[in-house]
Formats: C-alpha cells, structure tokens, sequence
C-alpha cells in the first residue's frame, strides 16, 4: 500500500511572521513546507531535501533574492521558483527572470492568488508518457527535459513552458503576443522583453554543442521553430 506524500515548498523568507502566513496556508491547501530564513539554509534546505517548488523574498537577508537563485541555478537545481517583490516595474521582472526564477509574486501577500500560482506550477503531470519531437529536439512532457543528440537538457519552468509551446507549434511563426498569453498569461501583456530573455536561454542550451539553430527571430513579428 503505497503512501501519498504532499508536495514540499520551501520558503526561504527572513520576515518570520510573513513566512509563517505562507505556511499556514500552504499546508491548509494540502502542502508540506519548509522555512529558511537566509541563503545559507535555503540553499542546504534546497539540495537536501529537494522540496517540488522554493519561494524566496527578493529582500533576504544577507543575500538578495536574486543572487540565491542565481546560486541555486549554478548548482544545476532546476526546481521551480517564484520570487516574492515589492515593485513591479519592467525592469524588476526581467532581473527577476534572468536570476533564473520561474515567476514572482507581488507584496503584500494575498493568500487567495499566491495558491493560485502556486498550484499552476503544483498541478499533477496529465502527460506521463508524452513527448514532442522536432529534428533532433526531443521534449519528455513528464520530465521537463529536453534531449538533443543524445545530450539531456534541463529546462526550468518556463523555459519548458516555452520550448512546449514552440513545439507544439512547429515552423508557425508566433506573435509575441501569442507567446506572452500563452506561456506567460496576461500579467506579462504588453512586455515582450521577457520573451528575448528566455529565447536567449533557451538557444544558449539547445545550441550548447554548436547544433543548428532551431528557434528562428521572425524579425518584428516574433520567433518560428524551423530547420532554417
């Protein structure tokens, strides 16, 4: 008889009151949680215990935000990741993005949205057994990786996202408008910066051994998955 285990999230959150609000209401809607309190313990927390999504403060302690995931990403830790902000500018966003977070979440903290987005990166796999071919490009639906002449590559989130969502659409040229609705929701309208950001990822390691470009720049319109 087997035992289900709940989804583990690690919070590394320095404000001790905050982070017990985003634990209480995790386990409420049925997960487990974690709390770190600063970078050091976040990152052992994170190699350790290898928790299904990790929630940092931007504002931590010692360490931004944006430098522990940095970190956590240099190690080759591909776990999902949501950065809790204060401000919400352009600018914000695409630091937030480049740290190699998967999302964010704006203060105050609003219990009701913050599980919303939590379970979209929470939500049980549908597709096990499916995967997207193109060429030589082989994407696991069930992993979350990528295959490349024989060669893995993990993907974070919203690279996945990304790379899914062009395959799913080969040699048809997307809008950006297509691409921010689709794989980043309507939060993103209107900033496509964040799509260059990810392509500029995603080519860096799809391209990693010098294979052909795949992810073609439509100039003016947006991007198309094709031989040439």
């Amino acid at each position: 008889m087997s035992v289900e285990v709940n989804p583990c999230v690690l919070l590394v959150e320095p404000d001790e009151s905050l982070a017990e609000n985003l634990s209480l209401d995790l386990k409420e809607a049925g997960y487990d949680t974690l709390i770190a309190t600063d970078a050091i313990a976040g990152l052992r927390f994170a190699n350790e215990k290898e928790p299904a999504l990790i929630v940092i403060d931007r504002l931590l302690a010692g360490d931004s935000g944006l430098t522990f995931c940095t970190r956590l990403r240099s190690l080759g830790n591909c776990t999902p990741v949501l950065m809790l902000m204060v401000r919400d500018s352009i600018e914000d966003r695409i630091a937030c993005l480049e740290a190699g977070a998967d999302d964010y979440f704006l203060k105050p903290y609003r219990s009701e949205d913050f599980l919303k987005l939590v379970r979209l990166y929470l939500q049980p796999d549908t597709h096990s057994n499916e995967k997207l071919r193109f060429g030589d490009l082989m994407l696991d639906l069930a992993t979350r990786r990528a295959l490349r002449n024989g060669r893995t590559i993990d993907l974070t989130m919203k690279e996945f996202e990304l790379l899914k969502y062009l395959m799913e659409h080969p040699r048809e040229v997307l809008t950006r408008e297509q691409i921010l609705e689709n794989v980043w929701g309507y939060d993103f309208m209107g900033e496509s910066n964040v799509i260059e950001v990810y392509i500029r990822y995603l080519r860096l390691k799809v391209e990693d051994e010098g294979e052909k470009r795949l992810i073609q720049t439509v100039r003016g319109v947006g991007y198309v998955l094709r031989e040439s």
